[in-house]
């Protein structure tokens, strides 16, 4: 409602700036932003000093022109005044703004949904952890991410299937069945030499351990014979603990694309036979090298050795190519800070076939730094090596863990604070804005205790305090907030908007009595702000992985 309110707004100023013969782009949009002080309207727009320059004009003239040629009608505009060097402050009516509440209220957790994705298929593939060990703090910034990414681009109208790419292919699934097996072995109390590069983890000395109480010596001095079945055991219990720590984090793949089954079914090979067709492969040194310069890389890639294994890439471009024969739009992909590099050889690999450059759009996800007591935190207490993902959440959390990873740009280290992130004061974010929906939750049940209902009504006539229509307007921002985070794949715009949202409701709980028996109709028109209140911050959090709790 706001939202359209707003756009409408921002519609009307182009066609004025036309009418009055200015010369826009076709992308000209103009700012329009709430106002912080009630006593300048509701909201404001720099349009004029944006224009002043090219125009070459003074400001307060362009939005002299501007308000001249505005049709205020359209835009629900009641009055339009110039302010400072050009800003242009506009009021709207009242009952106008307040229909956000309605609406809110009508449409439940349905509210702050859109179709302004118009149904594009999006195919976001993130996390993807090699299964041969735990879940660390990487993965899990990249799953907070990429789950909330997801969630974001679906209540903007997009179809987003979730993909994990299992890198079951490759020497370091030879080393974990190498590893398991030894472990196997030195359970049955067998002298065993540990392979070199094989993996120390608990979860390996388990799994070995699990095998002799199932299977006994079956597979003793049998690895080759069993080497099949010992592998696919080894992958079958670490994907699991993948899986299982993935579904306690909130986070549930679509599809699990095995890069085994690139191989099985041909799609490597052919892959590079695409390339050869397209005209992008050439052999030196009895290597088949994809001519990645073409499309902007710094060198040239390797995609089949001369001993005729594949490169790591090679079955990469294979998966890419399978996501776009399944029809989707748009490929994103979430990856670690060390794969940067990898960006343009992956892309070229798609351009060399003729697809758009930014058909694979790739979100760096930074690197996690834990602090407590002020100084970073390495090593597990426990176990004395890196700290897992399962770990962290039960230090720290769920909800604390999910919300403080989506509270920070992708792009940007993270100093992940331990001491805060467990703190019950209002200095936590994530306990600041739980806050807020749980003493929605109480002004509500402590109104219905006393016999009042929240007002439905075509116009809230007692709403009229700067702090009420303050809230009123940051919820009214929702859809248009979520649209903007989908675009952008960046869900910490919904964090600061929550928490924006949250600190107007507080700032307005401290100067307005909610519950008043002398007052009823305001009462109830007030509890209506706050249920649609509630709904907006329940609906902000579930988009990131967290609860809205009644009560704390």
């Amino acid at each position: 409602m706001l939202g359209q309110i707003k756009q409408t707004i921002k519609d009307e100023i182009k066609k004025a700036l036309l009418k009055a013969g200015y010369e826009l782009e076709a992308d000209f949009e103009a700012g329009l932003e709430n106002t912080k002080d009630v006593a300048h309207g509701d909201f404001a727009t720099n349009a004029a000093m944006q224009l002043a320059r090219v125009a070459k004009k003074n400001p307060r003239l362009v939005a002299e022109e501007i308000i001249e040629h505005l049709d205020k009608s359209a835009a629900k505009i009641e009055k339009a005044e110039i302010a400072g060097p050009g800003f242009i402050n506009f009021f709207i009516n009242k009952a106008v703004l307040t229909k956000v509440i309605n609406q809110i209220m009508t449409e439940g957790d349905k509210y702050g949904r859109s179709q302004a994705g118009k149904g594009l298929k999006y195919n976001v593939e993130y996390v993807s952890a090699n299964p041969t060990g735990d879940l660390h703090l990487g993965h899990a910034r990249c799953a907070a991410i990429g789950d909330s990414v997801c969630s974001i681009l679906e209540a903007a109208g997009y179809d987003v299937v979730q993909e994990y790419y299992v890198n079951d292919a490759g020497n370091q699934i030879n080393n974990l069945v190498l590893s398991v097996y030894a472990r196997y072995l030195e359970t049955l109390g067998e002298e065993v030499e540990f392979p070199e590069d094989g993996y120390q983890g608990a979860d390996i000395r388990g799994l070995g351990q699990e095998l002799v109480e199932k299977y006994g010596d079956r597979f003793v001095n049998k690895f080759d014979e069993h080497y099949a079945e010992l592998r696919e055991l080894s992958l079958a219990f670490e994907l699991g603990k993948i899986k299982k720590d993935l579904a306690d984090f909130g986070v549930v793949f679509d599809v699990y694309v095995s890069e085994q089954s690139l191989y099985d079914n041909n799609l490597v090979s052919e892959a590079v036979a695409l390339l050869e067709e397209a005209g992008y492969i050439y052999e030196q040194d009895g290597a088949k090298w994809l001519r990645s310069t073409d499309f902007g890389d710094d060198k040239d890639r390797v995609l089949k050795k001369s001993d005729g294994t594949f490169t790591y890439l090679t079955p990469d471009i294979a998966n890419h190519i399978e996501k776009i024969r399944r029809g989707f739009d748009q490929l994103v992909n979430l990856w670690g800070a060390d794969h940067h590099g990898y960006i343009p050889r992956m892309k070229a690999g798609l351009q060399a076939l003729g697809h758009a450059e930014n058909l694979l759009e790739v979100d760096i996800v930074q690197m996690v730094r834990l602090i407590k007591d002020g100084k970073e935190f390495k090593m597990s207490k426990r176990t004395g090596k890196a700290v897992t993902m399962r770990e962290l959440v039960e230090d720290v959390g769920l909800d604390a863990t999910r919300y403080f990873f989506a509270s920070r740009s992708a792009e940007s280290t993270m100093d992940f604070d331990l001491d805060l992130a467990t703190k019950r004061s209002n200095e936590n974010p994530v306990y600041y804005v739980q806050y807020a929906h749980a003493r929605a939750c109480t002004l509500l049940t402590r109104g219905a205790e006393q016999g009042f209902v929240p007002a439905e009504l075509d116009e809230y006539a007692h709403l009229t305090h700067e702090k009420e229509l303050d809230v009123i307007k940051r919820m009214g921002d929702f859809t248009a907030v979520i649209a903007d985070a989908a675009v952008k794949r960046k869900p910490h715009l919904v964090v600061n908007y929550v928490h924006d949202l949250v600190s107007a409701f507080h700032s307005l709980y401290g100067a307005k009595k909610f519950i008043d028996s002398d007052d009823t109709e305001g009462t109830c028109e007030r509890l209506a702000l706050v249920r649609a209140l509630r709904i907006t911050i329940s609906n902000a959090l579930a988009l990131i992985g967290v609860s809205a709790p009644e009560s704390m």
